[in-house]
């Protein structure tokens, strides 16, 4: 590779030295000169810039015929382990559950900020967020904390935790302005479980049009979605008193988005800027809805 002629780009990242001289010699074996690097403790395959999709597409093929699935290129700084999102969702949670306990600034947070399928009709939109951040009990709060968190942890190492995040908040207030909307006046429900479903529905399907990507029909293309419907009938269709409208729809709503973000390879597209942009539109949304909501009150 003669970087004078040429710029160099990189067509594959990954933490793993053994399978990046793998891919090289992939590379190697179809003429394509390249070079491997390590930077922060992860490795780069760069090769010229006028071979860069040709190189791509030897390792998709590569790929493909090796494991079944395409090739996934990671880019350090676009991803996270998704911790940091996880415990902002538990701050968040548990801030509100504070406020809610002690009544801060006088006002009734629970009835300001809990869905009602009446008002939410009405024009009440941020019912449809701030219910998200609320819980009936102790018990009720713990749950959607630890599954809340496994999910959402599952969705940021997917699609980068700004992303992630932001879309299950999406997928959240989406299920609940449906489940409103299909049900009478005087249902009302909190819990941040309908956004748990979103998430459920988020990594499914992006992890679907993931598999899709394998050149030969196979059923194991297919296993996400499945095991993604088993998941929200074995946790949101039971015996128990749950939202089941909420649940559905929460979980159809993170599969359109999924799909959506998947097939638009936005987790590739967006850089470390646009990650934090989503995070801090999502952080901004809640606090604009609680906003709104305690102003409405009339406390």
């Amino acid at each position: 590779m003669e970087d004078h002629q040429d710029h160099a780009e990189a067509v594959y990242r990954s933490a793993s030295r053994k399978t990046c001289r793998e891919y090289a010699l992939v590379l190697h074996a179809a003429e394509i000169k390249s070079l491997v690097q390590k930077d922060h403790g992860r490795y780069t395959i760069l090769v010229a810039g006028s071979d860069a999709r040709r190189a791509r597409a030897e390792l998709e093929a590569y790929a493909s015929e090796n494991c079944g699935s395409r090739i996934q290129e990671v880019d350090a700084s676009r991803r996270t382990d998704g911790w940091t999102g996880v415990m902002s969702y538990a701050a968040v949670i548990l801030l509100v559950a504070i406020c809610n306990d002690r009544g801060l600034l006088g006002l009734a947070w629970f009835d300001a900020g809990k869905t009602s399928a009446q008002l939410i009709c009405q024009g009440e939109w941020w019912r449809t967020v701030t219910a998200l951040t609320l819980h009936a009990n102790p018990g009720h709060l713990i749950a959607n904390l630890v599954v809340g968190g496994l999910f959402g942890l599952f969705a940021a190492q997917l699609l980068g935790s700004g992303l992630a995040w932001f879309s299950i908040l999406i997928g959240g207030a989406a299920g609940n302005a449906i489940n409103a909307w299909c049900r009478s006046a005087e249902h009302t429900s909190v819990g941040a479980s309908t956004a748990i479903f979103a998430a459920l529905g988020i990594v499914s399907a992006c992890a679907w049009v993931q598999r899709r990507a394998g050149r030969a029909f196979s059923l194991k293309r297919f296993a996400p979605l499945i095991g993604g419907v088993v998941l929200l009938s074995f946790l949101g269709l039971g015996d128990a008193p749950t939202d089941v409208g909420a649940h559905v729809a929460g979980f159809a709503s993170g599969v359109i988005l999924g799909t959506l973000c998947g097939m638009l390879n936005m987790p590739h597209r967006l850089a470390k800027r646009g990650q934090t942009l989503l995070a801090v539109s999502a952080l901004g949304l809640l606090v604009l809805g609680w906003v709104l909501a305690l102003v409405n009150s009339g406390g």
